[in-house]
C-alpha cells in the first residue's frame, strides 16, 4: 500500500514525483529535457503517430455515421480538447510558480507541463469503441443477455465485472499501457506523467462498483484488471496517494485539467454541431455561451454582418478564454488539496455560479435535445445492433476457439472463417486464444472495439448477407 504526501513533503518535491519522466513498461531512465524535444514532446508525437490515434478520425463524437462535412468526429474532438489542454497546462503552471515562488521541480518549464497535459488530452478518447458511448452501452448490455451468463459464471468477480461494466476509459488504458507498438512489453511506453495526467479514473472496477448489483447503473473506472500490475506500478512511480472513498488512487492534479479541457469541448463545441444538424437554434446556444463570458445582454439576435458559424466561433474564443482563466485560478487555490488527492469533485464544481450554471445548462440542453433527438437516437439503434452482431458472431471463439476447445464440439465452417478474419489481429499482438477465456474475451475486445464506425457497420452488414448496403 502507498501512503499519501505528508505535510513534511514539499510541493516541489511532489510535483517532482507527479511530473516524472520515466517510461511506463522501459527499464531504461530518461531525463526530462535533454533536448529541444522532451521526454513529454516524443509522448505525443508517439500519439499522434499511432494507429488507435487515427482510427479516432471515422470513430463517433456525438453523430454516429453522419454524412454532413464539419461535423466533429473523435479525432477533430480530441485535437481540440488536447488545444485546450495545453493552455490550462502551461497557465496553471506559471500561476503556481507566480503563487508560490516556487512548485515546479528545476528543470520542468510551464511549457512541459502544458505538453504532458495536451498529450494526455489526446489520448483522452483513444479507447472509445466504435460510435462512442453507444458502442460502452451496447458492449455491456451484450454481457447482461442470457447466453454469456454460463460463460460469466466461469469467471473471477474482477473479471466478470470489468465485462459487466465495460469502459472505454479502461480500454484507453490497456491500449497505452499493453498493446500499441510493443505488446506485452510496455504498450506505448508514455511517460508515467503522461499517462497519470491521462488516467482520469485510476481505479478497477471493483474500487467504484459492487460486485453483486445487477450493474445496469455502473460507475466508471480507468482499469481492467488485465492491467492492474501496470496501474499499480504507474501509481508508485508518481506516488498517488490511495483514494479516501476506495481502495484504488486519487488522481494525479493534471487529470483534472484534462477532465476540464474535455468539458470545455463538450459544453461548446456539441452544441455548436447541433446547431448545424439543425437540433438547436442559434438562441439557445448563445445564450449559454453568453453566460459562459459572465454577459446578459437585454436580447439575443445574430448580428446583422456575421454568419452564425462567424459569430458562434467569435463568442465560444471568448467563453474559452474566460473558462481556461477561471479553471486555472480554481487549480491554483486548491493546489494544496489535488496533492494530497482529496480534492472534492471537477474543477468545475469549485467555479463561480456564472461557469457552473453556463456548464450546466450546455449540458442539459445536449441531453434534451441533442442525446436525445429521434435521428440520434435511430442511429444509437443501429449501433446497438451492429455491435451485438459482431459480438454475437466472435465471442463465442473465446470459449470454442482456445487450446482447451478439444472438449468442445468441433468448430462449425462459420467460426473457422470468423477466426480468420481475427487471426491477423491476434498475429500482431503476438496472441493466441489460449485456456483463459477472459483474456480471450479481452483480445476480441480489442479487435471490435479498434474498428472505427465505418469498418464496425461494414463487417456486421456483410456477416449478416447484406452487400449492397455497406457505408
Amino acid at each position: 500500500m502507498l501512503n499519501k504526501p505528508t505535510s513534511l513533503s514539499s510541493p516541489t518535491t511532489q510535483w517532482s514525483h507527479l511530473l516524472n519522466s520515466q517510461r511506463l513498461g522501459a527499464s531504461k531512465k530518461f531525463n526530462a529535457n535533454t533536448s529541444t524535444r522532451s521526454q513529454f514532446h516524443k509522448d505525443y508525437d508517439r500519439l499522434v503517430f499511432s494507429h488507435s490515434f487515427r482510427q479516432l478520425n471515422q470513430k463517433t463524437q456525438v453523430h454516429p455515421l453522419t454524412n454532413q462535412l464539419g461535423i466533429h468526429t473523435r479525432l477533430t474532438h480530441s485535437l481540440e480538447v488536447s488545444s485546450i489542454g495545453r493552455s490550462l497546462g502551461m497557465m496553471a503552471a506559471e500561476k503556481i510558480h507566480d503563487a508560490l515562488g516556487s512548485g515546479l521541480p528545476a528543470g520542468v518549464l510551464p511549457a512541459d507541463v502544458g505538453v504532458i497535459v495536451q498529450a494526455a488530452c489526446l489520448a483522452h478518447d483513444i479507447g472509445n469503441p466504435p460510435f462512442g458511448h453507444a458502442g460502452e452501452y451496447a458492449i455491456r448490455d451484450w454481457f447482461r443477455q442470457p447466453e454469456p451468463q454460463a460463460i460469466l459464471q466461469n469467471l473471477s468477480s474482477n473479471e466478470r465485472l470489468d465485462l459487466l461494466a465495460y469502459e472505454g476509459n479502461a480500454q484507453g488504458f490497456r491500449l497505452l499501457a499493453r498493446n500499441e507498438h510493443h505488446p506485452d512489453k510496455g504498450g506505448m511506453r508514455l511517460t508515467c506523467a503522461t499517462l497519470g495526467a491521462f488516467m482520469k479514473y485510476p481505479w478497477l472496477a471493483t474500487h467504484s462498483n459492487d460486485v453483486n448489483d445487477n450493474h445496469y447503473t455502473v460507475q466508471k473506472f480507468g482499469c481492467f484488471y488485465s492491467e492492474a500490475s501496470q496501474l499499480e506500478e504507474l501509481a508508485a512511480c508518481l506516488h498517488l496517494p490511495r483514494s479516501e472513498q476506495h481502495d484504488g488512487f486519487a488522481r494525479h492534479p493534471l487529470a483534472y485539467l484534462l477532465e476540464a479541457a474535455d468539458d470545455i469541448c463538450y459544453a461548446l463545441i456539441d452544441l455548436e454541431d447541433g446547431i448545424h444538424l439543425n437540433m438547436l437554434t442559434y438562441s439557445e446556444v448563445a445564450t449559454i455561451f453568453y453566460e459562459l463570458i459572465g454577459e446578459r445582454p437585454s436580447s439575443v439576435n445574430l448580428p446583422a454582418h456575421m454568419s452564425v458559424r462567424q459569430s458562434l466561433a467569435s463568442l465560444r474564443a471568448r467563453a474559452m478564454m474566460r473558462l481556461v482563466n477561471t479553471v486555472t485560478d480554481v487549480f491554483v487555490a486548491n493546489s494544496d488539496a489535488l496533492l494530497a488527492g482529496t480534492l472534492q469533485g471537477s474543477l468545475f464544481a469549485h467555479c463561480d455560479t456564472s461557469v457552473q450554471n453556463g456548464i450546466n445548462q450546455a449540458k442539459q440542453l445536449a441531453r434534451e435535445k441533442i442525446f436525445n433527438h429521434p435521428s440520434k437516437v435511430r442511429m444509437e439503434l443501429m449501433a446497438n445492433q451492429c455491435l451485438h452482431s459482431l459480438l454475437n458472431a466472435f465471442m463465442p471463439l473465446a470459449w470454442t476457439g482456445s487450446e482447451s476447445a478439444t472438449m468442445q464440439p468441433p468448430m462449425s465452417f462459420e467460426q473457422q472463417r470468423l477466426l480468420r478474419l481475427l487471426q491477423p489481429h491476434l498475429d500482431e499482438h503476438r496472441r493466441i486464444l489460449s485456456d483463459d477465456i477472459y483474456h480471450n474475451v479481452l483480445n476480441i475486445l480489442d479487435f471490435i472495439t479498434g474498428m472505427n464506425d465505418h469498418e464496425a457497420y461494414r463487417l456486421a452488414q456483410e456477416l449478416q448477407g447484406h452487400w449492397g448496403t455497406v457505408v
